[in-house]
């Protein structure tokens, strides 16, 4: 297989064989020019841990697509695709899977955030975004945060 030819065939794992699992996540501002983050809640992975908004990107769908459905299935809050624009990316391998994140920035969207997973929710500044303790792979993401918005 030439070059070409590997770059046009999918590719689901890592040269090491991790999965690689494509998960979008969004930095949701609002009109104070605060993000909201989100815990992770009790009996999932990395529970306690705070997170930007988001979730795993499905087969067939668009990070944007994703990111929408999450928004509207956690938080309640209706988020068209044009709302979004792209911010930042994130690559990180974990013990058993390599996670890769594009991040958005979202300043628009209908109905007001509230947890529907029991997740807690914060509204933080972007300068005490650090002050958290949050999963390895979102912490590359608040330094892109603080260098863009």
């Amino acid at each position: 297989m030439n070059c070409i030819e590997a770059l046009k065939q999918p590719r689901l794992t890592t040269p090491s064989g991790l999965p690689i699992v494509l998960v979008a996540a969004v930095a949701l501002v609002n009109t104070n020019e605060e993000i909201l983050l989100a815990q992770r809640p009790e009996g999932k992975s990395m529970a306690g841990l705070w997170e930007f908004p988001g979730g795993k990107v499905e087969e067939g769908e668009s990070p944007e697509f994703a990111l929408c459905r999450e928004l509207e299935e956690e938080l309640g809050i209706d988020v068209r695709e044009c709302c979004l624009a792209p911010l930042g990316f994130a690559s990180h391998s974990y013990d058993d899977f390599h996670l890769m994140m594009p991040l958005y920035v979202c300043r628009m969207w209908n109905g007001v955030p509230e947890s529907k997973e029991q997740q807690a929710l914060e509204w933080v500044k972007p300068k005490d975004l650090s002050k958290y303790e949050m999963p390895a792979a979102d912490i590359p993401l608040i330094y892109q945060i603080l260098d863009r918005l």
